[in-house]
């Protein structure tokens, strides 16, 4: 009894360790994109089997990246207090151990998706979204200061994989989703940059606000990708897929977020990126969520 009893503490760290891995909060805004972008393209009819496959298959596939990026990036993560004390750097599972785990979920992820779904097409935009994160987004991250907008490229893909998923292509309207999605995360991960610049110099990631020593480029930066975003959250509309409920909802959430870059602007201090943090964390499942509305009720006042 008592075996069994210690071995019930080690279970629970072994799993919560396995969690870690996932990086849950970024997966949850992973999963919640690919959700959308299956709801998106299939209303009013949703394919329960379709969104099931769908998120689990990238749900695997983003665990693995997230498994090795930490795998590749274990001596950095060794050097800041908020990453120090993830399985491999804290010694809790061996180099070996992440590596094939991240592995084995990339590849049975993208080949689960190759298989449940009717279209390679979903299944193929992972594997590429796997690609670029892990071996060219991370290794960026100690060369250039471009390795944001790098990265942003597989972080904009969730949306199109869920609208792959569902029609087996790549639309306009998925390729405005991914336009919004890139947007987005140039100020969102400035904001967090900022907060942790000199953890980020410390560990030898160049970032940024890391260059930057006033926050002027930094806050430049927030600003015109913010502007950008705001127009081209427009792109829906453009599309007839969109009506003005939308343009309301999405030009107040933008004006909203555009506020919260200009104060960091004015007073570029870590509580200012923590605002402009919390402003790209409403923004965008605001802005999907009122699409999803949207569309719902103009295809309910059209049948």
């Amino acid at each position: 009894m008592k075996a069994v009893s210690l071995s019930r503490p080690q279970n629970s760290a072994r799993l919560a360790d396995y969690v870690i891995l996932a990086k849950p909060r970024i997966s949850v805004l992973v999963l919640f994109t690919v959700g959308i972008g299956v709801l998106l393209a299939s209303l009013p009819n949703i394919p329960l089997a379709i969104f099931f496959h769908a998120v689990l298959g990238t749900a695997l596939v983003a665990t693995g990246a997230s498994a090795l990026n930490q795998w590749l990036e274990c001596d950095s993560d060794a050097r800041m207090r908020r990453t120090r004390n993830r399985p491999l750097p804290a010694g809790r599972m061996s180099s070996l151990e992440v590596l094939g785990f991240g592995v084995v979920c990339g590849v049975v992820g993208t080949a689960y998706l190759w298989l449940t779904l009717a279209s390679p097409c979903a299944a193929i935009l992972a594997a590429f979204t796997f690609f670029s994160y892990v071996c060219v987004y991370t290794p960026l991250k100690r060369i250039t200061t471009l390795n944001t907008l790098i990265g942003a490229i597989p972080g904009a893909m969730p949306p199109v994989i869920g609208w792959a998923a569902v029609t087996g292509e790549v639309s306009p309207e998925a390729m405005t989703l991914f336009v919004i999605l890139f947007l987005w995360q140039v100020p969102h991960f400035l904001a967090i940059a900022w907060m942790y610049r000199e953890e980020y110099a410390r560990a030898g990631l160049v970032m940024l606000p890391v260059t930057d020593a006033d926050g002027s480029l930094t806050a430049r930066q927030m600003i015109l990708y913010c502007v950008a975003l705001a127009a081209c959250s427009l792109g829906p509309v453009l599309l007839g897929s969109a009506s003005w409920l939308y343009v309301v909802g999405a030009l107040l959430l933008g004006l909203t977020f555009i506020r919260s870059t200009i104060y960091f602007a004015v007073s570029p201090t870590v509580e200012q990126a923590r605002r402009v943090l919390r402003a790209s964390l409403i923004y965008l499942p605001g802005l999907l969520f009122v699409l999803f509305v949207d569309r719902s009720i103009h295809l309910l006042l059209i049948r």
